[in-house]
């Protein structure tokens, strides 16, 4: 036997208080938007060109607000309903009379789900509803007169209960138009006094275009702030400043005008004065058809765009059932889009006009611009021009850098970049720190821009090709210290070879290269693996002469040349070590178990070796 799903209001009621809205606070929105659709919908009774789609009504109608004796008081002069459509709407959840035929929403109305006046229930245990239709009819259309004419229908009173139950009666109304009235159940009084609904009243309903009064009291004004005209352009920056403070509470730094036609939206995006990290969501004060959406609307712009703060008002993007976020759709993603190019207009427009700004923009918000460089050429142009990298020849342009080195080299770590950048500049080679985020892409996309605009990568070890050799002399008298040398660090896997470069202050470099940095770390997962993995790791391994890391002595650093000149073969070997060790450290090279014993064990060994020298008598 078919039969019809029963609904348990107070389960719905408990629904929408802990998981549908994020506050009972939302009820006064809910009554207000009931209250402006039905103005729209008495507009396009009354006269059909006094409304539109996109901006729904565009004026005229009037809410009033009453608080006092307890109970809360919405009066709208809207269309109203009939006995019928009380039946069919207000007791039926779900139902609502702002979808077409085909179940669509009405982009005229603000609402569409037909669940907005049960929010009422966060409130109060019993909602009642006096209303009378402005549509024409009587009798033959659920009651009335039967006078034929608009407004021929009676008033009906519609009491709701929490507990799922409702009555309906006759009651006395002589305008068209509805009053809602509330009581506040025990613990709601205070989102019921006086004070708060004024407030609510402002912050949800302040932009529309209606007469919306609290107590008498003027709640809307003259609309949104970005469409006011001001002849002087310097004045309605400063208004739009203002708004920003109240709003936000901050002194923008640049305010960008925005207008998507498509999704009826215009506003205005401030940028933020002051740097935030990229992995702040941008949240966004949302306005559908000039209500107040929510004030925290996430995902309106691309995420690499955090550095502005957005206040729209749309008239065709589509609100979540809650009212509190926009629905992902088709429009949606096309209007992020459109507004992430109006953005990234500014950014063009502020290279070409103001260069000193975008200096100032650009060292506050430098990682939202390098991520919209990634894929915009551009930005790219700008990152290029305007943007400073860490170079071996101090903060520049990667352009300016690019003019001044013709072989320019990139790495792709900061403590590769910090270990290379003074030996690199001392041998006249060019280097770009890569390391932080975005810059190595940013770097290796130059082309698009530049076919010229090419910056290797550096191996580590092609540094030896720019270093000095020791005359042949020299290097035959270094033959025994080297092979001593070489001696004490084989078990570490390094080789020991002797240059001459700059600076002469660095007695010794460790430099390794890709693939020793991979077989490095090829040899530790075997020593950590089992003895099938060791195995198999094993086969893979295996480091060729060429591949191993190298210890470059600098023959040209005076303490180095002292210990190539020591004729004691164990001295000889704590002291290569001690030079091992610290040119690690230096370098930040991670230290291995193995590496922290040879530099413990070199330091000790220096310091037994001072303490047991015999001093001098002419010191004694």
């Amino acid at each position: 036997m078919e039969q019809a799903f029963q609904v348990d209001l107070r389960g719905v009621v408990d629904l929408l208080s802990r998981h549908l809205y994020s506050s009972p606070r939302v009820y006064l929105r809910e009554l207000l938007q009931n209250a402006v659709d039905a103005g729209t919908a008495r507009a396009s009774l009354d006269d059909p060109s006094a409304f539109g789609g996109a901006g729904g009504r565009t004026g005229g109608g009037r809410v009033r607000i009453e608080t006092g004796g307890g109970a809360l008081r919405v009066h709208d002069d809207g269309i109203g309903l009939t006995e019928d459509e009380v039946h069919r709407l207000l007791a039926t959840i779900g139902r609502s009379s702002k979808r077409d035929e085909l179940g669509f929403a009405r982009s005229d109305f603000l609402g569409q789900f037909g669940i907005g006046l049960l929010s009422a229930f966060l409130v109060a245990d019993e909602i009642e509803v006096v209303t009378r239709s402005a549509r024409p009819g009587g009798a033959a259309d659920g009651g009335g007169d039967g006078d034929g004419e608009r407004g021929g229908h009676a008033a009906v009173r519609w009491i709701g209960n929490a507990s799922g139950h409702y009555r309906v009666e006759p009651a006395e109304r002589d305008e068209p138009g509805t009053t809602v009235t509330l009581r506040p159940r025990p613990g709601a009084s205070d989102l019921m006094a006086p004070a708060t609904v004024a407030d609510l009243a402002r912050t949800y309903g302040g932009l529309l275009p209606i007469d919306l009064t609290v107590d008498g009291t003027e709640i809307t004004g003259e609309g949104p702030p970005w469409r006011a005209s001001h002849p002087d352009p310097a004045r309605r920056r400063r208004a739009l400043d203002a708004y920003c403070r109240e709003v936000f509470g901050f002194d923008p730094f640049d305010v960008i005008d925005l207008d998507v036609p498509e999704a009826g939206l215009s506003g205005v995006a401030f940028v933020l004065p002051q740097a935030v990290p990229p992995t702040a969501r941008g949240a966004h004060r949302v306005y559908l058809r000039r209500m107040l959406l929510a004030e925290n609307v996430e995902g309106l712009l691309p995420e690499w765009s955090f550095f502005v703060r957005c206040v729209v008002d749309a008239g065709e993007l589509r609100p979540t059932a809650s009212r509190e976020a926009l629905f992902e759709d088709e429009l949606l993603d096309s209007t992020r889009q459109a507004l992430g190019e109006r953005v990234r207009q500014w950014l063009v427009g502020l290279a070409e006009t103001d260069p000193s700004r975008m200096r100032a923009f650009l060292r506050l918000h430098q990682l939202g611009v390098k991520a919209m460089a990634l894929h915009d050429d551009d930005m790219l142009r700008i990152v290029d021009r305007w943007l400073e990298f860490e170079t071996s020849a101090g903060p520049m342009t990667l352009n300016e850098f690019r003019r001044r080195h013709s072989d320019a080299r990139f790495v792709t770590g900061v403590d590769e970049f910090r270990r290379l950048a003074a030996v690199a500049g001392a041998q006249g080679v060019g280097l770009v720190n890569g390391g932080y985020v975005h810059d190595s892409e940013i770097i290796g996309r130059l082309p698009a821009i530049d076919p010229d605009a090419r910056l290797r990568r550096l191996e580590p070890a092609e540094l030896t090709t720019h270093f000095g050799v020791v005359d042949p002399d020299t290097e035959l008298r270094l033959r025994p210290f080297l092979a001593a040398a070489q001696r004490a660090v084989e078990r570490l896997g390094c080789e020991v070879v002797v240059r001459d470069f700059d600076p002469a202050s660095l007695p010794a470099l460790y430099l390794t290269s890709r693939a020793a940095q991979h077989r490095a770390e090829l040899e530790e997962a075997r020593e950590l693996a089992d003895d099938l993995w060791s195995d198999v790791l094993g086969a893979l391994g295996g480091m060729s002469a060429a591949d191993r890391p190298q210890l470059v002595l600098n023959h040209r650093n005076p303490l180095t040349r002292r210990i190539a000149s020591l004729a004691d073969p164990a001295l000889v070997e704590v002291a290569v070590q001690a030079l091992y060790g610290q040119a690690l450290l230096l370098g930040h090279h991670p230290l291995r178990p193995a590496d922290s014993a040879v530099l413990n064990r070199s330091f000790l060994g220096l310091l037994d070796w001072a303490v047991h020298t015999p001093v001098p008598e002419a010191d004694q």
